[in-house]
């Protein structure tokens, strides 16, 4: 399957799931990367109607390579990828993320609990700490900031009153990880 077609089929996935409703959200998948090249949804369409098309190639910057338009964030998509060595970015609002990095704005903790295997950690006598890192518009700035809170054990990022961004060697690796991360934010702020 190409990779338009796999960022479709997620991207619908997650609006079903109302974590990408209407426009809002993004994913990426690597192309390359010598150089570094992404596959980034398209701005502005209605996450649940993504077609195979509907993506844009774009380098490390997140700047456009060809036609089209990518995402806004294309430019974090591409920092977390270079940084991480990710397969797979997705970003999407689901609203356990915001209310954690609200009640938690320095890290959200998480210990001791089963569904933290599924993120890749130990379920047990281990503290995961989500970085939270302020909103902005400037892609780099948060870039820059996502780069100091960087732990190469703990696959994501929730960006304050916003999102949360979840990564993996693939989109599947990805989805589960975020899947397993929202449900454990999801208690946490229950």
């Amino acid at each position: 399957m190409n990779a338009g077609q796999q960022l479709a089929d997620e991207a619908a996935r997650y609006a079903s799931m109302g974590w990408m409703r209407g426009t809002s959200g993004n994913l990426s998948v690597v192309l390359g990367r010598d150089p570094l090249r992404l596959a980034v949804t398209a701005s502005g369409l209605d996450k649940g109607e993504l077609t195979a098309s509907d993506h844009v190639t774009v380098d490390a910057l997140g700047l456009p390579v060809g036609d089209g338009v990518p995402s806004a964030e294309a430019g974090l998509h591409a920092r977390i990828a270079a940084v991480s060595g990710a397969g797979a970015v997705v970003h999407v609002h689901a609203l356990a993320p915001v209310l954690a990095a609200q009640r938690w704005p320095g890290g959200v903790p998480l210990r001791d609990l089963e569904m933290l295997k599924g993120f890749g950690r130990r379920a047990h006598d281990d503290l995961v700490t989500i970085p939270v890192i302020p909103n902005g518009q400037d892609m780099r700035v948060l870039g820059d900031a996502f780069e100091r809170g960087y732990r190469a054990d703990t696959p994501a990022l929730i960006v304050a009153r916003h999102g949360v961004y979840v990564w993996g060697d693939d989109l599947r690796q990805a989805r589960h990880r975020l899947e397993c991360l929202e449900w454990l934010l999801r208690f946490v702020v229950g």
